[in-house]
């Protein structure tokens, strides 16, 4: 399966914002209208972004780089963005990233090593060609791949979590999220740096990754023997083995872990950031959930709560597994970037930002992240027009 790279820029003209409804009729004219309306919501709300960061050069709280990082990353990535220059604001934020670096490689403040460093190398592939951030990068994967579980005997996947990567220190376990975003982090680093001196240097022990990838798979190929699957999670994903933030149930002797979306749509990425095969079972299967409960209006599974991680989780794996229309359970299939990128929309607020007014866990109450989340869809989507 091809993994996709999106950090090339591509400017285009910029348009007067258009109501939803207005704009659901221009669309069907071509892409066109579409594109220049998501460049317009982008310009928004990269402007609202720009009054949110402090004198540190972070944006929003100054203890998680991983802020500043996704809205890096945001900026850095917008198609319309003029030229290959830094804007000043992102330059300075990039000082307050490299001010966070630890001698052990990892960007952190005050924990959650993991997720803050993966986001972090995200935002410097950006600026890769500067020898600086090159550095950056190389010691931050060193970071991350020495953050993957190995338990009990060494070298040997016999403990559930072992493969997986957690958010470290003291959240040491193993869980799918940040084990994609770390995952995602390495293989896209490894293709920047693959043909440079030097090399891509060590590697994640990818086979142990994928064995705790489909741990936490509702599929025959999971290997835990206390779990068992019910039909409708059949497919899905959970948080990780033994725990699904959705729910469980117990069927006799065994527990069944309830599939949800965004972790379906986390271990799809997962398997493409792999290089696991597209026609493969669990991929398949994982395509066939999706397919079967997609829907804009909920997390399925988790209803409000981390709706806008969902939409970036998603936009992300169905652009990266090239999936021009989504094939739902009754065989139709569904333009899901006009349908994201309408719901988008309609939940922008008057100043640009986004924020989940519903559910504030996972810090969705928080409009820097969730902004960051909605614009890196809506340029996941604009490549793709």
């Amino acid at each position: 399966m091809k993994t996709i790279l999106c950090s090339a820029a591509l400017c285009v003209a910029v348009m007067p914002s258009l109501p939803a409804q207005e704009l659901q009729v221009a669309g069907r004219s071509g892409d066109l209208s579409l594109k220049l309306e998501i460049q317009g919501r982008i310009d928004r709300a990269i402007a609202w972004l720009a009054t949110q960061q402090k004198a540190s050069g972070a944006y929003a709280d100054e203890t998680y780089p991983a802020m500043t990082a996704l809205v890096l990353s945001a900026i850095m990535g917008d198609p319309g963005r003029d030229g290959d220059a830094v804007p000043e604001g992102a330059a300075k934020g990039y000082d307050y990233l490299l001010s966070k670096r630890q001698r052990d490689g990892g960007i952190y403040a005050k924990g959650m090593g993991t997720y803050n460093t993966a986001l972090s190398l995200l935002a410097f592939l950006h600026r890769a060609d500067e020898p600086t951030f090159e550095d950056a990068i190389r010691q931050a994967r060193r970071f991350l791949i020495n953050q993957q579980a190995d338990f009990d005997q060494k070298g040997v996947t016999d403990n559930e979590l072992d493969g997986g990567i957690g958010y470290g220190g003291t959240y040491s376990h193993s869980d799918l999220s940040n084990t994609k975003t770390a995952m995602e982090a390495l293989a896209l680093s490894r293709e920047v740096l693959a043909d440079r001196p030097g090399g891509v240097g060590i590697e994640l022990n990818w086979d142990a990754a994928i064995q705790f990838v489909t741990r936490c798979q509702n599929v025959p190929q999971n290997d835990l023997p206390y779990l068992t699957v019910k039909e409708e999670d059949q497919g899905g994903f959970v948080y990780f083995p033994g725990d699904s933030k959705a729910g469980e149930e117990e069927v006799g002797e065994k527990i069944a872990l309830r599939s949800y979306g965004s972790m379906t749509y986390a271990g799809l990425l997962s398997f493409i950031y792999a290089q696991v095969d597209e026609k493969d079972p669990r991929v398949l299967a994982a395509r066939e959930w999706l397919g079967k409960h997609f829907t804009l209006s909920e997390n399925p599974g988790m209803g409000a709560q981390g709706l806008y991680y969902y939409y970036h989780t998603m936009a992300k794996a169905l652009t990266a597994s090239q999936t021009a229309k989504l094939e739902l359970a009754d065989g139709t299939k569904v333009d899901w970037k006009e349908k994201l990128a309408l719901t988008l929309f309609d939940a922008q607020r008057a100043d640009g930002s986004w924020v989940n007014t519903a559910a504030a866990r996972w810090m969705e109450d928080n409009p820097v992240l969730v902004t960051s989340y909605a614009v890196l869809s809506l340029e996941q989507i604009a490549r793709q027009l």
